[in-house]
């Protein structure tokens, strides 16, 4: 835990009292004392410090001081075909850590229907995993959670008007052109696309090409969909960064 996130409705003239796994962090793993100085967030909110006042066995006390502005947030989102319920559950905290903005879960072909009935699309689940990402990489704000069981009207009806002038790319194995080629540093905001284990059908390809989305690959290698996201996020947001 690099950033200790504080709710704004924890807060209370000023202070917090924590008395979850933070102040459990905060006495074991960092074995902080009573002046000791943190680092705190105030999700979706500006970076702080957090003055240590007391601690309990039962709670920690923190006074908060927090910067004049909040952190950018990073101009990538993921459009993702449902995966089998204990790959998402690991992805979770692993997409916030990597900064994406909107997480856009869908069905697709190959994707089972049952996978929507999993507790790990059930908020309280998945915005607890998504604040372990933002206190990891040391981030406030918190992706937001889209999930859409009709690909085709969802891309036909509504994905236009939701990303107005924005660089669409879709992961397909079969694809030659390199995702360099592809994102420039000029590109203000991505959305990228990434199937199911058994890859988009054809027919959702030519859907997507069809609204404007530029097939890319990552050369003959199969990934796994965790594996995909990773890499590819990465990349995107390294490109974003030149």
């Amino acid at each position: 835990m690099n950033l200790i996130i504080i709710h704004s409705d924890e807060l209370e003239q000023g202070r917090v009292t924590l008395a979850d796994a933070r102040a459990e962090h905060i006495r074991s793993v960092l074995k902080a004392e009573p002046g000791q100085r943190l680092r705190i967030g105030l999700l979706n909110g500006p970076f702080g410090r957090g003055t240590i006042e007391t601690v309990l066995p039962e709670a920690v006390t923190l006074a908060c001081e927090w910067e004049a502005e909040t952190p950018p947030r990073l101009a990538i989102d993921l459009l993702l075909a449902l995966p089998r319920p204990k790959v998402m559950k690991r992805l979770w905290a692993q997409l916030a850590a990597l900064g994406v903005g909107r997480i856009i879960l869908t069905n697709a072909e190959k994707v089972e229907r049952y996978y929507f009935d999993s507790h790990v699309l059930e908020p309280d689940f998945y915005n607890a995993r998504l604040i372990e990402g933002l206190q990891q990489a040391r981030d406030t704000h918190l992706p937001e959670v889209r999930i859409v069981k009709k690909l085709k009207p969802f891309i036909e009806d509504e994905f236009a008007a939701l990303y107005p002038n924005t660089l669409c790319l879709l992961a397909d194995p079969s694809s030659e052109k390199s995702l360099s080629v592809s994102v420039s540093s000029s590109a203000e905001h991505v959305v990228l696309a990434i199937g199911p284990e058994g890859g988009w059908t054809p027919y959702e390809i030519d859907l997507f090409k069809k609204h404007g989305f530029k097939a890319i690959g990552m050369g003959p290698r199969i990934l796994r969909t965790d594996t995909a996201c990773i890499a590819l996020l990465s990349l995107v947001t390294e490109i974003q960064r030149r």
